[in-house]
């Protein structure tokens, strides 16, 4: 049996390296799942037939979260699909340059706000609406940073960090309607955009000595470990956790 009230998972950011992985562990757990992409449309549906492997529902929905109403609209469609959502994950993000805050131009600033908080804000608005009466589950993937700041990493953890507001907000508001809200705080991963920006010379040596410092776990985490706690959290195991943070970092900043 499932671990999952009824309904889907909806996914903001499903094709990216560690949305993909979060999708398939949730399908591996026993949940259907609604995938939300931007613009790799042949990994969706890749990951479409993937999740369908394993026996669980699954549907796709394109959208760019960076124009009003395409949150509230993919929520809309996934809900027309599965009947109901049970959780959103939001994972959706650009690669982000690194750059130290002064040197942040308002370009970039604009753009990784646009994305992380703006669209944030309406998916999560589109689904505590949609989850209100039954309940449901709304979980953030933010950044350790949160915890210990890392230079050159503005893009992502400002922006992210509002998000965390936002997810105490929405935990302390809607509680009493059944809706959850916590964060997975994601620390140096395997996949997505280390991987890419490693790729790229961004990330070398003396970085790796430097972060490895604040780890207490010697090692970079695994797409999987982000997996297992969205599933958790998405689960009815949680269902006493809201307004909270787990931190799935090797224990940086410590």
């Amino acid at each position: 049996m499932s671990g999952f009230p009824k309904g889907a998972a909806i996914i903001f950011g499903a094709t990216g390296g560690i949305g993909r992985v979060v999708c398939v562990e949730l399908a591996r757990a026993g949940s259907d799942i609604a995938i939300v992409w931007h613009s790799k449309k042949t990994q969706a549906a890749e990951l479409k037939d993937e999740i369908e492997a394993f026996g669980r529902k699954a549907s796709t929905h394109q959208c760019d979260v960076t124009i009003e109403g395409a949150a509230d609209q993919a929520i809309n469609a996934a809900v027309a699909h599965h009947g109901r959502l049970h959780s959103l994950v939001w994972g959706a993000g650009p690669l982000v340059e690194q750059v130290f805050v002064a040197e942040t131009t308002r370009a970039q600033w604009r753009k990784a706000v646009d994305v992380e908080v703006h669209g944030f804000f309406e998916a999560a608005q589109s689904a505590t609406r949609h989850m209100r009466g039954e309940g449901g589950s709304i979980i953030h993937l933010g950044s350790a940073g949160d915890l210990s700041w890392p230079d050159k990493d503005v893009l992502s953890v400002a922006p992210k960090a509002a998000n965390e507001s936002l997810i105490k907000g929405i935990a302390r508001e809607e509680g009493k309607n059944g809706i959850r809200a916590n964060s997975v705080l994601i620390g140096v991963i395997e996949a997505g955009m280390f991987l890419e920006l490693s790729k790229q010379g961004v990330f070398d040596e003396a970085w790796t000595a430097d972060v490895q410092k604040n780890l207490a776990l010697k090692r970079w985490g695994q797409p999987e470990e982000i997996g297992h706690a969205v599933v958790f959290l998405a689960s009815n195991k949680a269902a006493y956790i809201t307004g909270q943070q787990i931190a799935v970092a090797g224990g940086y900043g410590l």
